[in-house]
Parts: C-alpha cells; structure tokens; sequence
C-alpha cells in the first residue's frame, strides 16, 4: 500500500466550485461530436468542479471522509462509469478523504481499465475489490472484513480514522465490519445531495441535450399514437429512439391510456390505443448520466370537454407554481399554489405524493430540491441559482378514468427559470387528428 501521508493536500479553487453562466444566451444544445471551432461540455472541467464540490461538503461536515456505494456518487466524484447493471449491484465504492484525491475499488478488470483511460486518477488509487454483491458471496467468506480493514489502515495513515466517516448506501454486514474494525459511520447521502444540488454550466449543457431528446422522442409518439398502437408499442420505439441518439440509460417510459390514466398506475402494459383515450407519458433516460424526467398527454383522434377541462387545471397549476420558481424563493412557497391531495380526490398527501411535485435532476432521477405538500410546507428550503429541477402536475377528469400529466424541466437562473422541456404543451395536443 502507498503511504497516503506523503500526498500533497489537494488545493480547491473558488473557480472549481462556483458555476460561471451567462444566462443573456440561449442554452445551447450540443451534438455527441467533440469539435475543434466551438466550446462544447469540457469534460475535465466538468471533472473537476464535481469533485471540489464534493470536497467542500466534506469540509463544512464533522466527517473525516466519504465511503460511497451509491452509483450516482461514485460517478459524481470519480467521473466513472461501468455498465448499467452495475447501478443496484453496490460492487463497486471510493473514498474520498478529506484534501486528497478519491480511490476508487472496481469490479474486476474494470480498475485496470481506469489505469489506461482515466488519468485524472492516480494509478495506485485504482483498485479491483468485491464485497460480495449484495449478500451472493456469503460475508462469512471474509471479503468484507479484509476490505473494512484496508479502509480502516488507509484512513488511520491519512489521520482521520478517529473522525466519523460517511457512508451513503451499504449492505449491513459491512457497515458491521467497518464498526469492528474501529469506525464511526454516520450519514454521508445528505453530505453528497448538498454538493450536487447546484449545477455547472457543463451539467445545465448535458441536463439540456438530454432534454433535446425526448423533445424528438416526443415527435415520434405524436407521429405513432393512433387506434391499434399499444403502450408497450410506443415504448420500444422510444427506447430505440433514444439509444440511437445516444441514451446511455433508458431507466423507464411510462406509457398511459384510456380507463388507466386514473388512478396513475407509473407503468406501461399492452394495452390498446382506442379513439378518444387520453394517454400520458414519461420519458426517463440519461446521457452522459444526466437525467430526464418529462411527461406529456396527448389525446387520440378527438378529446371530451371533462379531458380538455381536466388538461387545462393540470397546465394552470403547473404554471402557477413555474412562476414562483426564482433564486431565494422557498420550496413551500412554490407547492402552496398546488392542490390539496382532498382538491383533486385523493385521501391525504402521502397517497397523492409524486403528483403535485418536484424534484432535483442531475446524476439520479430525484436529487435536490423536493417540493411537495407531504414535506415543504414543515420543512421549506431555499431555491438556488444553477438548480435543475422537473416539476410535475396531474389532474383526474370528472368522466372517472381519463386524466392529464404534464411536465416541464427547468433551469433556475439569475432572474426566474427557462424551459429545458419544450415540445409543445400550453394546449392538449391531439395526436392522429380525424
């Protein structure tokens, strides 16, 4: 093992850590190509204000390091990434000690892939380990102890060993094997959610190019949504729409129609598509990790006055609560202008959570701020430049089946907020028109 005391401490620049924008030009959308005559999203750049911003949350903590398994942190701090499959598989962690640099334990030949191809890591701090892939290689085999008790030495070499360190998602028996080898382990999710909460101009820029996409696989539902099409129909064509244009993660396509729009069900089936049904959809994929949500409704052919009236509540709250979004504005400030969970026939608030709603979008679907009745109106949180965030609005209609969804994605700037989500959606579009 190296000696960790001899690394130099790492230096965090005011510009690593504070975004630089120019909201005065429209948010541009960038192809795949890298180019020479334009700045398109810089990358290392990108690199390094995620890691400074994760730095600096360490700083303002009581922690004396990170110990991530979460996915999403793991990109966030080591600008890594292996296949999908390995997002629930918790195979792979880093640590991320206070003034030095992340080392990052792998699956397998993928950390001698990282030496190759990654240099912003140092090649020691590029290690293959294995916990046991949520339980499958027994813990009594002792993969975990042996890799507790490396964290543990590398942390008493660096001199934080007797300072708390934060975990943010673990399989209990090594939380047990990092205690017994002599660590305090408190929360670090919170830690991490607080450093990704604002976005750089190179996270807005893949936020927007993400969001490009579905504005094109929206095109093609409108194009496709006729009589004898069914939901899972729709879906594979959006799955291979959005991987053609360089999806990196399809993780859902709701798909909704006819009698089960209400209640909202968040799936899809094969259902038919019949003249007349209401049909809703929500397209959550990624690219270069940054992820969308973004619903839309369509009617099929022709739509009822309860589907029209139903549409037009769903678009008025959505743009009540848009015009409050600013820097400074508080979270309960902003879901005050939703219905109450009785205004729109649900019992209570936790059973019509995630319907009046917002949340934070970045490397995972929900991120910072959440906005919703069940806790915004207790606990209220300030708006912040740079925040990226999908808000959300569903109204049942009175005919007892049919219901709107829309959504939009948006930008907090310096004065208010700009759409990122910008297929047409002031008005109910009726797809296959007789």
């Amino acid at each position: 093992m190296d000696d960790i005391t001899k690394r130099e401490p790492r230096k965090i620049s005011a510009e690593d850590i504070n975004p630089r924008y120019n909201w005065g030009r429209h948010l541009p959308v960038l192809g795949t190509m890298g180019v020479d005559f334009e700045e398109r999203v810089d990358y290392r750049r990108l690199q390094r204000y995620r890691l400074a911003r994760a730095h600096a949350a360490l700083e303002k903590s009581d922690l004396g390091a990170l110990l991530l398994f979460d996915d999403n942190n793991i990109r966030y701090v080591t600008s890594t990434k292996i296949g999908e499959w390995a997002r629930d598989k918790l195979s792979r962690w880093t640590l991320l000690i206070r003034g030095q640099d992340p080392i990052l334990w792998d699956f397998g030949s993928a950390a001698v892939h990282h030496k190759l191809y990654s240099p912003w890591l140092r090649p020691e701090d590029c290690k293959a380990g294995l916990v046991g892939l949520r339980g499958t290689v027994d813990p009594a085999f002792g993969l975990m102890k042996h890799h507790a008790e490396e964290m543990a030495s590398i942390l008493k070499a660096a001199g934080v060993a007797k300072m708390p360190v934060g975990v943010d998602i673990i399989e209990p028996p090594m939380m047990f094997e990092l205690q017994k080898a002599g660590l305090t382990i408190k929360d670090a999710q919170q830690v991490m959610l607080s450093a990704r909460e604002v976005k750089s101009a190179d996270e807005i820029a893949l936020l927007n190019r993400a969001a490009a996409m579905v504005d094109g696989a929206y095109q093609l539902i409108n194009d496709t949504l006729r009589p004898g099409v069914r939901e899972n129909d729709i879906v594979a064509e959006v799955n291979k729409f959005l991987y053609t244009h360089g999806s990196d993660d399809v993780e859902a396509v709701n798909a909704i129609s006819g009698e089960r729009c209400n209640p909202h069900p968040h799936n899809f089936t094969d259902r038919m598509i019949r003249p007349g049904d209401q049909a809703f959809f929500d397209i959550l994929q990624s690219f270069m990790g940054y992820r969308t949500c973004y619903y839309r409704t369509f009617n099929v052919g022709r739509a009822t006055p309860a589907q029209h009236d139903a549409y037009k509540k769903a678009r008025e709250w959505l743009d009540n609560a848009i015009a409050r979004i600013k820097p400074g504005a508080s979270t309960a400030h902003i879901c005050d202008v939703f219905p109450t969970a009785g205004e729109f026939g649900f019992p209570d608030e936790l059973s019509a959570f995630g319907l009046q709603f917002a949340h934070g979008l970045g490397l995972a679907l929900h991120e910072r701020p959440i906005i919703s009745r069940v806790v915004s109106m207790d606990h209220p949180t300030e708006i912040k430049e740079g925040m990226v965030f999908a808000i959300e609005t569903y109204c049942p209609a009175t005919d007892g089946y049919s219901a709107a969804r829309i959504e939009e994605e948006v930008v907090v700037t310096d004065k208010g907020c700009t759409l990122i989500s910008l297929f047409p959606a002031e008005e109910l579009p009726i797809a296959a028109r007789y």
